[in-house]
């Protein structure tokens, strides 16, 4: 395979991981844990 092929597919690959893991964080088991700062500010 060529060098930019590879390159590509790298980058592709670590995008699409950085994109699940942002998902899985907003969304999983573990977003009861974040703070939301719009509910801790009361006018």
């Amino acid at each position: 395979m060529e060098t930019a092929t590879i390159i590509v597919i790298f980058v592709s690959s670590l995008l699409l991981g950085i994109t699940v893991y942002s998902i899985y964080t907003a969304f999983g088991p573990e977003s009861k844990n974040l703070r939301d700062p719009f509910e801790e500010h009361e006018d």
